[in-house]
Formats: C-alpha cells, sequence, structure tokens
C-alpha cells in the first residue's frame, strides 16, 4: 500500500481525456471526492511537448504500435489522453445515436459549444491551399464546410509572431490555441479531486458483483483505492484491458479505429501542410465516410510514405508542395483486443468499397485544385480513433453501467458503432451525461 494513498473516495476515475476529465470535473463541481488515476504524465510544460520526441515520448509503444494486419494505431498516454494530439475538430454527436439506442445527448453538447466557444477558424485562417481545396470540391458538387474547432487563435501565446499553427499540433498544442482535457482536470483538482499520474491500474476489484476499487502498480509498488463507484475513461484500448483482467471476457471483442488515410497530390504551388489541420470537411453520410483538409506533419511523412515505395518516400523533398486530403472510413465492428494483448482490426468488404468510392472523390478533387494526377496516391492506413470495444446495448447500459453494479465506462469504448467523424464533443456529452446521472 502506497503512504498517503486514499483508501476510499466518493468516485475513481480511471483515465484523464475527454471522457474520465469531463467526468471528474463535474462530480468535483457536485461536491464528491474524486480520485483520478492517469497511466501518463503532464508533459505540457516539458521542453519537447508538441515536438516530434515528445509526440514518441507520450504515444503507446513511441508511435509504433501496430494492429497485426499492419494498421498503425496512435495512442497517447498522458494527462488529457487523445485531445493533447488531435487535430481540434468538433462534431455534433449523430443523430442514428437518439435514434437507435435512445441516447439523446445533444444539450450537452450544445452546452459544450457555447462553454469552449467552437467555431471554425476565421476565414483569413483556414490556409489558402486548404481553401482551395475545397472551392474545387463545391465545384464538383461536394457541400464542404468549414470545420468546427476546439480552438481559440486569441489564445495563442505566440500571437506576436501571428497564428502560425500547422499540422504540428497533431504533435502536442505549444501556442495554447487548442483546447486540452487536461484543463478540465486542473479544474477538478481546483475543486478538491485528487490526481495521481503514472499509474497502470490492473483491474477493478469486485466483491458480489459489486464494484469496489482498484488496482494496479505504480512504478514497481502495488496499490489499490477503494471506492463504490468506478468509471473506466482509459479509452478504446486500455479499458476493455482493464475490463478483461476483472473478469468481463467479452469486452474488446470487435473494435472500430474510423479508419483513415491521406490521399496526396503535387502542385507548382504551396500546399496544405503549413496550414492549420482539417479546417475544411465533408461528410458522405450515405456511403460511410468524412473527407478533410490535412497533410502528415514534414518529419513524419516520409515514415508514412517509405511503406507506400521509394517514388512516393523520395517526395518528401517537394512536400511544401503537395496538397492533402483525409480520408477518415465509418468502418465496421471487426477483430477486437485479444486476450493476450494484442489488437486485430481487418478491414470488411463493405470498409474496402467506402475507401475506393473516397479515394476516387479525393482523386477528382485534387486534380481539380492543381494536383499533377500522376504524382497522386495514398499513405498507408492509421487508426485514429480506437473505440466499440465496450459497447453500449452489447456490454452497456443506456446509463453506461456494465453489469457489475457502480462499474460505469465513459470514452470511446462506449459507441455502439463507429462515428466516421470527430469523436471528442460526443464523448464529452456522454461525460456530462453520466455525470448529472451520478449526481443524482
Amino acid at each position: 500500500m502506497l503512504h498517503n494513498w486514499p483508501l476510499a473516495v466518493d468516485v475513481i476515475v480511471v483515465g484523464s481525456g475527454p471522457g474520465g476529465a469531463t467526468v471528474a470535473r463535474q462530480l468535483a463541481k457536485g461536491g464528491k471526492q474524486v480520485l483520478i488515476v492517469e497511466r501518463g504524465h503532464d508533459y505540457r510544460q516539458k521542453f519537447y511537448y508538441g515536438s516530434y520526441l515528445g509526440a514518441v515520448r507520450y504515444s503507446e509503444r513511441m508511435t509504433m504500435l501496430f494492429t497485426e494486419e499492419g494498421l498503425n494505431v496512435i495512442a497517447p498516454i498522458m494527462k488529457g489522453g487523445a485531445t493533447s494530439m488531435f487535430c481540434g475538430c468538433s462534431a455534433m454527436p449523430p443523430p442514428w445515436l437518439k435514434e437507435k439506442y435512445g441516447i439523446d445527448i445533444e444539450t450537452e453538447a450544445n452546452e459544450t459549444i457555447e462553454e469552449l466557444g467552437i467555431l471554425p477558424l476565421p476565414e483569413n485562417l483556414r490556409g489558402k491551399a486548404s481553401t482551395r481545396i475545397a472551392q474545387a470540391a463545391i465545384g464538383l458538387g461536394y457541400e464542404w464546410f468549414p470545420q468546427p474547432k476546439f480552438m481559440n487563435p486569441e489564445l495563442c501565446k505566440r500571437r506576436t509572431k501571428g497564428f502560425d499553427c500547422s499540422a504540428n499540433c497533431m504533435l502536442g498544442c505549444r501556442c495554447g490555441a487548442k483546447w486540452n482535457a487536461a484543463e478540465w482536470i486542473d479544474e477538478a483538482l481546483a475543486q478538491g479531486a485528487l490526481l495521481r499520474t503514472g499509474v497502470r491500474v490492473n483491474r477493478v476489484l469486485i466483491e458480489g458483483g459489486q464494484a469496489v476499487g482498484i488496482e494496479g502498480r505504480l512504478g514497481f509498488k502495488r496499490f489499490t483505492a477503494r471506492s463504490n463507484l468506478v468509471v473506466l475513461a482509459a479509452g478504446g484500448i486500455g479499458t476493455p484491458r482493464i475490463l478483461q483482467n476483472s473478469g468481463l471476457k467479452a469486452a474488446g471483442e470487435g473494435i472500430t479505429m474510423d479508419t483513415t488515410t491521406m490521399i496526396y497530390g503535387f502542385t507548382k504551388e504551396r500546399g496544405t501542410g503549413k496550414e492549420p489541420p482539417m479546417t475544411w470537411s465533408w461528410e458522405n453520410q450515405e456511403v460511410g465516410y468524412m473527407l478533410s483538409t490535412l497533410t502528415d506533419p514534414w518529419l513524419l511523412y516520409p515514415l508514412a510514405a517509405v511503406r507506400k515505395g521509394l517514388g512516393p518516400a523520395l517526395r518528401w523533398l517537394r512536400w511544401n508542395k503537395m496538397l492533402g486530403v483525409m480520408i477518415k472510413l465509418k468502418d465496421e465492428i471487426s477483430g477486437g483486443i485479444l486476450p493476450n494483448g494484442k489488437i486485430s482490426k481487418p478491414m470488411t468488404r463493405n470498409d474496402n468499397e467506402r475507401l475506393n468510392h473516397a479515394y476516387e472523390v479525393c482523386r477528382k478533387i485534387l486534380i481539380e485544385a492543381g494536383a499533377n494526377k500522376s504524382t497522386i496516391f495514398m499513405r498507408p492506413f492509421i487508426g485514429t480513433h480506437p473505440s466499440g470495444t465496450v459497447r453500449i446495448a452489447s456490454m452497456l447500459d443506456t446509463n453506461l453501467q456494465t453489469e457489475i453494479k457502480g462499474l460505469y465506462v465513459c470514452d470511446a469504448s462506449v459507441f455502439p458503432e463507429s462515428l466516421g467523424r470527430p469523436t471528442v464533443l460526443t464523448i464529452i456529452g456522454f461525460g456530462k451525461r453520466l455525470a448529472k446521472y451520478l449526481l443524482t
């Protein structure tokens, strides 16, 4: 047992991403004694935060996490979770969440939009090349729109140099303009919550069908903390692993990733690389995918492109002349978190049909925007939103409770199917809804 470790609290929250941060903040404001445990640390004040070195330092397996099928999965392990490395994009919860599953979090989502001032970037900050892509797409009949953002340029700490954000904000926002769930953890601490970082939770303690605490390790020391209310928010990969170790063997059966790739084409004009990421988007809800303007950061591009061959890798020298369009698939549930800890995520037939449809649309748009059609190629896939591993209507009721009394889940693993769009606002909506339920 660790010295000064709280033996009992009202609520234990495992994970500090958007789900855990929201629940912890709301419950602490409601007067509950909350203990937050996080496997990672707070890197925001480190000199390497927001750099390539930083991304390696605070990503699981140093960004080299792959599925059995070779899909690269980006899984940040740090205070604030994935919001430290997301593109700051916001999207309303999908209508089918209420229509098919009876979960209405629209009020919570709108409340968050107002609270954080979520809006598209001003027109002059959306990027000339990105806007050129959007205009080309609109000219072809696709209804692209300015992407709402968890981003306020007025908060930029480097304002004297101008708002010079680029895709590097995917490595961690150094200028302070992008919202981070760690900010809500800070608010929870100000309300009296407790935080322990560097904690690797192994399992939930269960007695007589009731959650009574958690068990794990901090460094080389074993710890336990007790509470009759445990909220797992360790993400689409971490949460099912903890549940499997706790005896809930169905956790992790099936996973979605919002499987993502970028389609690139080279032009004579300046490209999208140094522009803010995902400033323009379009959703094809009928087929099941989302498109947005996005380019790999400069040093990450060759690491991905070399897997496509020497030609794409050598085009690194012309990175600043490259136009990029991201494809985010609404992929089907498949594979899962295996009992041996590995991850499987095969592409289904429908996934491949969606990808082929999206690729042809991207190709047309890039050519219309001025890309040389002979230079167009697709980078290898990445898994950006591990989710759907502890699904509502499968392992959870509509209040996000498992079959174990007092054991709840609040992160992307609760999604009953792929969102196929930015996930953070939906997770926050779930968190606020769950907190209201627990407080009553």
